[in-house]
């Protein structure tokens, strides 16, 4: 399989109790380990089968066929923890079995079905080895358990000369997750930018090049890295090609530790690389983006 920079996605398969075959990015996995015994805290999350101790550091537990609407397994210790780090938050997810790590194209993964509804807890499908797998949307299962409180942002945080160079100025939001995107553009529209958002990297490219035509360009586009069928590394790689969109700037969102990201976030010609979710870091992010671009 020919992958380009940026295309190639590893997932790791696994099981939950009634055979449900699903996937999640490797990225996003720490560890594997069978699952420990658990503290149950009696005002828990029905989702949430405990806390179990890792190495000295407090670890919440989520039965994750509960979280997504299915049968869960039995409390008895069975099965095994996918210890996941993302949005700056640590969990456990406990699932039936672990198969194996797969590679695929993002060219291959494809959005859900449109009668998937909300409730269909995924971000994507693919094939693999002639099998459909199911892209788990983690980002939207942890929201469901435990909605990360948003930030003010504070008249403080901003001098009025900097509020002054934010007015008014045109930003596009490209995230397949609705979640995001609410959190995103409220932290937008706090700051009085001109801002609209769209679920695809084809749809961003489509916006970018008529908001062009039209002489009201965008200026600054925030994007997400993992999303079906163009992954935001490969729409960087895209709006770098085209001359009419080359002076975008470009800020890579993402529920990965930014650090993991910085160098390939650079090589592909992105501006800048921020985790998600904070609405200060956000805002200081933009701030940095338009003042570079007023020189």
């Amino acid at each position: 399989m020919n992958m380009v920079l940026g295309d190639a996605l590893s997932l790791l398969l696994f099981r939950l109790h009634n055979g449900r075959l699903l996937g999640i990015n490797l990225l996003k996995v720490n560890e594997i380990i069978p699952c420990p015994a658990l503290t149950k805290m009696p005002s828990r999350h029905p989702h949430v089968r405990g806390v179990a101790t890792l190495r000295g550091s407090a670890l919440t537990v989520i039965d994750l066929a509960r979280a997504i609407g299915e049968r869960g397994g039995s409390d008895d210790g069975d099965g095994c923890l996918i210890v996941t780090e993302l949005s700056r938050s640590r969990q456990g997810l406990h699932v039936h079995s672990v198969e194996r790590i797969v590679q695929c194209s993002t060219r291959d993964v494809r959005p859900p079905p449109s009668g998937a509804g909300s409730r269909a807890f995924i971000t994507g499908v693919t094939q693999i080895d002639g099998s459909i797998v199911q892209i788990l949307d983690i980002e939207k299962v942890l929201h469901e358990i435990a909605p990360a409180p948003l930030e003010e942002v504070s008249e403080e945080l901003l001098t009025p000369a900097e509020r002054q160079l934010l007015q008014g100025r045109r930003v596009l939001v490209v995230d397949d997750s609705q979640v995001a995107i609410q959190q995103t553009l409220m932290t937008l529209r706090k700051l009085d930018l001109d801002c609209e958002a769209v679920r695809s990297a084809a749809s961003a490219l489509d916006v970018l090049r008529s908001a062009r035509e039209e002489g009201r360009p965008v200026e600054v586009l925030v994007s997400d890295i993992e999303m079906p069928e163009m992954d935001g590394y490969a729409l960087v790689q895209q709006i770098r090609k085209d001359s009419q969109l080359a002076d975008t700037y470009v800020l890579l969102h993402t529920s990965l530790d930014s650090t993991m990201n910085t160098e390939k976030a650079r090589s592909v010609g992105a501006n800048d690389v921020l985790t998600k979710f904070s609405s200060v870091d956000l805002s200081q992010a933009l701030l940095r983006a338009f003042q570079r671009l007023n020189g």
